[in-house]
Protein backbone atom coordinates (compact mmCIF):
# COMPACT_ATOMS: atom_id res chain seq x y z
CA UNK A 1 0.00 0.00 0.00
CA UNK A 2 1.33 3.45 -1.30
CA UNK A 3 1.46 5.38 2.39
CA UNK A 4 3.01 8.88 0.32
CA UNK A 5 0.87 10.59 1.93
CA UNK A 6 1.41 10.58 5.22
CA UNK A 7 -1.70 12.19 6.08
CA UNK A 8 -3.74 11.59 9.56
CA UNK A 9 -7.56 11.80 9.99
CA UNK A 10 -8.74 14.89 11.28
CA UNK A 11 -12.11 14.83 13.00
CA UNK A 12 -11.95 18.49 13.97
CA UNK A 13 -11.47 19.96 10.40
CA UNK A 14 -14.45 19.51 7.74
CA UNK A 15 -13.03 17.57 4.74
CA UNK A 16 -14.41 17.31 1.37
CA UNK A 17 -14.84 13.28 1.26
CA UNK A 18 -17.36 13.27 4.36
CA UNK A 19 -19.14 16.53 3.05
CA UNK A 20 -19.73 14.58 0.20
CA UNK A 21 -21.19 11.57 2.48
CA UNK A 22 -23.25 13.64 3.82
CA UNK A 23 -25.25 14.81 1.30
CA UNK A 24 -25.67 11.75 -0.19
CA UNK A 25 -27.13 10.49 3.11
CA UNK A 26 -24.47 8.33 4.31
CA UNK A 27 -23.09 8.01 7.51
CA UNK A 28 -19.34 8.12 7.89
CA UNK A 29 -18.96 12.25 8.32
CA UNK A 30 -18.68 14.07 11.53
CA UNK A 31 -20.19 16.91 13.50
CA UNK A 32 -18.11 19.88 11.75
CA UNK A 33 -18.46 18.06 8.44
CA UNK A 34 -22.58 18.18 9.26
CA UNK A 35 -22.26 21.50 10.28
CA UNK A 36 -19.57 22.88 7.00
CA UNK A 37 -22.07 20.63 4.83
CA UNK A 38 -25.55 22.44 6.25
CA UNK A 39 -23.78 25.81 5.97
CA UNK A 40 -23.18 25.30 2.11
CA UNK A 41 -26.73 24.14 1.40
CA UNK A 42 -28.05 27.27 2.73
CA UNK A 43 -25.65 29.19 0.14
CA UNK A 44 -26.52 26.32 -2.59
CA UNK A 45 -29.74 24.48 -2.15
CA UNK A 46 -29.45 22.23 -4.71
CA UNK A 47 -25.96 20.72 -3.66
CA UNK A 48 -27.37 17.31 -2.79
CA UNK A 49 -29.55 17.28 -6.47
CA UNK A 50 -25.54 17.92 -7.48
CA UNK A 51 -23.84 15.04 -5.29
CA UNK A 52 -26.47 12.53 -6.34
CA UNK A 53 -26.49 13.60 -9.94
CA UNK A 54 -22.62 12.74 -9.87
CA UNK A 55 -22.76 9.39 -7.86
CA UNK A 56 -25.41 8.37 -10.57
CA UNK A 57 -22.81 9.91 -13.90
CA UNK A 58 -20.22 7.33 -12.23
CA UNK A 59 -22.59 4.56 -12.55
CA UNK A 60 -23.58 5.23 -16.09
CA UNK A 61 -20.18 5.72 -17.40
CA UNK A 62 -19.00 2.29 -15.56
CA UNK A 63 -21.73 0.22 -16.58
CA UNK A 64 -20.94 1.91 -20.37
CA UNK A 65 -17.23 0.76 -20.34
CA UNK A 66 -18.16 -2.32 -18.63
CA UNK A 67 -21.18 -3.76 -20.91
CA UNK A 68 -20.44 -1.40 -24.14
CA UNK A 69 -16.72 -0.84 -24.31
CA UNK A 70 -15.59 -4.13 -22.73
CA UNK A 71 -13.65 -2.65 -20.27
CA UNK A 72 -12.40 -5.19 -17.94
CA UNK A 73 -9.80 -2.81 -15.57
CA UNK A 74 -10.40 0.77 -13.60
CA UNK A 75 -8.45 2.64 -11.85
CA UNK A 76 -11.09 5.26 -9.73
CA UNK A 77 -9.02 7.88 -8.65
CA UNK A 78 -10.24 10.06 -5.43
CA UNK A 79 -12.63 7.53 -5.00
CA UNK A 80 -14.38 9.43 -1.60
CA UNK A 81 -15.97 7.15 0.75
CA UNK A 82 -17.96 4.12 0.14
CA UNK A 83 -21.67 4.35 -0.71
CA UNK A 84 -23.97 2.44 -2.74
CA UNK A 85 -23.29 1.40 -6.60
CA UNK A 86 -19.28 1.37 -5.73
CA UNK A 87 -16.97 0.93 -9.10
CA UNK A 88 -16.39 -2.12 -8.81
CA UNK A 89 -20.02 -3.47 -7.99
CA UNK A 90 -21.10 -1.54 -11.04
CA UNK A 91 -18.50 -3.69 -13.10
CA UNK A 92 -18.88 -6.22 -11.71
CA UNK A 93 -22.05 -6.67 -12.09
CA UNK A 94 -21.49 -6.95 -15.49
CA UNK A 95 -18.49 -8.67 -15.84
CA UNK A 96 -17.55 -10.66 -12.49
CA UNK A 97 -14.00 -10.80 -13.66
CA UNK A 98 -13.54 -6.53 -13.42
CA UNK A 99 -10.59 -5.58 -11.82
CA UNK A 100 -10.29 -1.98 -9.95
CA UNK A 101 -8.14 -0.10 -8.03
CA UNK A 102 -9.42 2.82 -5.77
CA UNK A 103 -7.05 5.49 -4.73
CA UNK A 104 -7.61 8.23 -2.44
CA UNK A 105 -5.27 10.69 -0.19
CA UNK A 106 -7.85 10.64 2.69
CA UNK A 107 -6.63 7.44 5.31
CA UNK A 108 -10.17 7.76 6.71
CA UNK A 109 -11.36 6.64 3.14
CA UNK A 110 -8.75 3.88 3.07
CA UNK A 111 -10.00 2.59 6.12
CA UNK A 112 -13.82 2.37 5.15
CA UNK A 113 -12.62 1.06 1.58
CA UNK A 114 -10.68 -1.84 3.40
CA UNK A 115 -13.41 -2.76 5.33
CA UNK A 116 -16.58 -2.20 2.73
CA UNK A 117 -15.43 -2.32 -0.29
CA UNK A 118 -15.46 -6.25 -1.04
CA UNK A 119 -15.28 -7.81 -4.98
CA UNK A 120 -16.77 -11.21 -6.78
CA UNK A 121 -14.13 -14.33 -6.64
CA UNK A 122 -13.49 -13.87 -10.12
CA UNK A 123 -12.39 -10.10 -10.02
CA UNK A 124 -10.06 -8.20 -7.84
CA UNK A 125 -10.63 -5.13 -5.71
CA UNK A 126 -7.49 -2.76 -4.67
CA UNK A 127 -6.31 0.24 -2.68
CA UNK A 128 -4.41 2.93 -2.77
CA UNK A 129 -3.28 5.49 -0.41
CA UNK A 130 -1.97 8.40 -3.08
CA UNK A 131 -2.34 11.69 -4.05
CA UNK A 132 -3.52 12.82 -8.13
CA UNK A 133 -0.70 14.80 -7.98
CA UNK A 134 2.25 12.33 -8.05
CA UNK A 135 0.82 9.85 -11.49
CA UNK A 136 3.91 8.27 -11.26
CA UNK A 137 3.56 6.66 -7.70
CA UNK A 138 -0.37 5.89 -8.27
CA UNK A 139 0.69 4.11 -11.91
CA UNK A 140 3.26 1.86 -10.30
CA UNK A 141 1.01 0.95 -7.66
CA UNK A 142 -2.05 0.28 -9.85
CA UNK A 143 0.53 -1.68 -12.07
CA UNK A 144 0.80 -4.28 -9.38
CA UNK A 145 -3.13 -5.48 -10.11
CA UNK A 146 -4.05 -4.14 -13.63
CA UNK A 147 -2.07 -5.08 -16.51
CA UNK A 148 -1.62 -1.49 -17.99
CA UNK A 149 -1.05 -2.93 -21.57
CA UNK A 150 -4.27 -3.61 -21.68
CA UNK A 151 -7.46 -0.47 -21.96
CA UNK A 152 -8.44 0.24 -18.75
CA UNK A 153 -11.14 3.01 -17.50
CA UNK A 154 -9.77 5.76 -15.53
CA UNK A 155 -12.13 7.46 -13.32
CA UNK A 156 -11.51 11.19 -12.08
CA UNK A 157 -15.37 11.84 -10.57
CA UNK A 158 -15.47 15.03 -8.77
CA UNK A 159 -11.42 15.34 -8.23
CA UNK A 160 -9.62 17.56 -10.33
CA UNK A 161 -11.54 20.47 -8.73
CA UNK A 162 -8.80 20.10 -5.87
CA UNK A 163 -6.24 20.62 -8.13
CA UNK A 164 -5.03 24.38 -8.70
CA UNK A 165 -4.18 25.92 -11.29
CA UNK A 166 -0.60 26.32 -10.44
CA UNK A 167 -0.31 22.32 -9.81
CA UNK A 168 -0.71 21.75 -13.96
CA UNK A 169 -3.88 19.91 -13.63
CA UNK A 170 -3.94 19.18 -17.49
CA UNK A 171 -0.51 17.65 -17.35
CA UNK A 172 -1.28 15.46 -14.61
CA UNK A 173 -4.62 14.02 -16.63
CA UNK A 174 -2.31 13.67 -19.81
CA UNK A 175 0.53 11.48 -17.77
CA UNK A 176 -2.00 9.39 -16.30
CA UNK A 177 -3.60 8.69 -19.91
CA UNK A 178 -0.43 8.67 -21.16
CA UNK A 179 0.70 5.63 -19.30
CA UNK A 180 -2.40 3.98 -20.92
CA UNK A 181 -2.74 2.23 -24.09
CA UNK A 182 -4.93 2.71 -26.42
CA UNK A 183 -8.40 2.05 -26.70
CA UNK A 184 -8.55 3.09 -22.50
CA UNK A 185 -11.20 5.61 -21.46
CA UNK A 186 -10.91 8.93 -19.67
CA UNK A 187 -14.43 9.74 -17.50
CA UNK A 188 -14.04 13.02 -15.76
CA UNK A 189 -16.40 15.20 -13.76
CA UNK A 190 -15.90 18.75 -12.55
CA UNK A 191 -17.52 21.29 -10.66
CA UNK A 192 -18.18 24.54 -12.59
CA UNK A 193 -18.62 28.49 -13.12
CA UNK A 194 -20.14 30.54 -14.92
CA UNK A 195 -22.93 33.31 -15.74
CA UNK A 196 -25.71 32.34 -13.55
CA UNK A 197 -23.59 30.25 -11.26
CA UNK A 198 -23.51 33.03 -8.12
CA UNK A 199 -24.46 30.05 -5.90
CA UNK A 200 -21.87 27.70 -6.63
CA UNK A 201 -19.02 30.34 -6.66
CA UNK A 202 -20.56 31.45 -2.99
CA UNK A 203 -20.31 27.94 -1.88
CA UNK A 204 -16.92 27.50 -2.55
CA UNK A 205 -15.52 30.35 -1.62
CA UNK A 206 -17.30 29.88 1.94
CA UNK A 207 -15.75 26.41 1.45
CA UNK A 208 -11.64 27.69 0.57
CA UNK A 209 -12.05 29.70 3.76
CA UNK A 210 -12.55 26.98 6.25
CA UNK A 211 -12.25 23.02 4.78
CA UNK A 212 -9.33 21.00 2.70
CA UNK A 213 -8.45 20.73 0.56
CA UNK A 214 -8.77 23.82 -2.11
CA UNK A 215 -11.39 24.14 -4.40
CA UNK A 216 -10.14 25.30 -8.49
CA UNK A 217 -13.49 26.28 -10.39
CA UNK A 218 -13.44 25.72 -13.84
CA UNK A 219 -15.49 26.94 -17.32
CA UNK A 220 -17.32 24.06 -19.40
CA UNK A 221 -14.68 24.98 -22.20
CA UNK A 222 -12.33 24.45 -18.91
CA UNK A 223 -13.82 20.90 -18.10
CA UNK A 224 -13.87 20.05 -21.69
CA UNK A 225 -9.67 20.88 -22.26
CA UNK A 226 -9.25 17.77 -19.92
CA UNK A 227 -10.27 15.47 -22.76
CA UNK A 228 -7.93 17.11 -25.60
CA UNK A 229 -6.55 14.06 -28.24
CA UNK A 230 -9.28 11.88 -26.75
CA UNK A 231 -12.38 10.99 -29.04
CA UNK A 232 -15.22 11.93 -26.77
CA UNK A 233 -18.17 10.23 -26.74
CA UNK A 234 -21.89 11.66 -27.61
CA UNK A 235 -23.12 13.60 -26.42
CA UNK A 236 -19.59 15.42 -25.14
CA UNK A 237 -18.80 17.49 -22.22
CA UNK A 238 -22.66 18.49 -20.33
CA UNK A 239 -23.91 18.60 -17.15
CA UNK A 240 -23.61 15.25 -16.01
CA UNK A 241 -26.96 14.41 -15.19
CA UNK A 242 -27.32 14.52 -19.28
CA UNK A 243 -24.56 11.98 -19.55
CA UNK A 244 -26.56 9.59 -21.52
CA UNK A 245 -29.40 9.42 -19.07
CA UNK A 246 -31.88 7.20 -18.45
CA UNK A 247 -34.69 7.54 -20.17
CA UNK A 248 -37.54 9.01 -18.72
CA UNK A 249 -41.16 10.51 -19.98
CA UNK A 250 -40.74 14.20 -18.37
CA UNK A 251 -38.41 15.38 -20.84
CA UNK A 252 -35.03 14.21 -18.86
CA UNK A 253 -33.26 15.15 -16.20
CA UNK A 254 -32.59 19.14 -14.99
CA UNK A 255 -29.52 20.09 -15.69
CA UNK A 256 -26.56 20.28 -12.62
CA UNK A 257 -23.50 23.04 -12.04
CA UNK A 258 -21.42 19.84 -12.27
CA UNK A 259 -20.12 18.85 -15.82
CA UNK A 260 -18.83 15.17 -16.92
CA UNK A 261 -17.42 13.48 -20.14
CA UNK A 262 -16.03 10.03 -21.57
CA UNK A 263 -13.41 9.92 -23.73
CA UNK A 264 -11.62 7.15 -25.85
CA UNK A 265 -7.71 7.27 -26.17
CA UNK A 266 -7.67 6.88 -30.08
Amino acid sequence: MNQRTGSRIDAARPHAARIWDYWLGGRDHYPVDQEVGERIRGLHPGISDVARAGRAFLGRAVRYLAADAGVRQFLDIGTGLPTADNTHQVAQRVAPDARVVYVDNDPLVLVHARARLVGTREGVTDYALADLRDPEAILEYAARTLDLTRPVGLLLVGVVIFIGEDEDPYGLVRRLMDALPSGSFLALSHTVTGPGSDDVDAAVAFWNERGTPRVTLRTPAGVARFFDGLELLPPGVVPCSRWQPEETSDGGPAEVGLYAGVGRKP
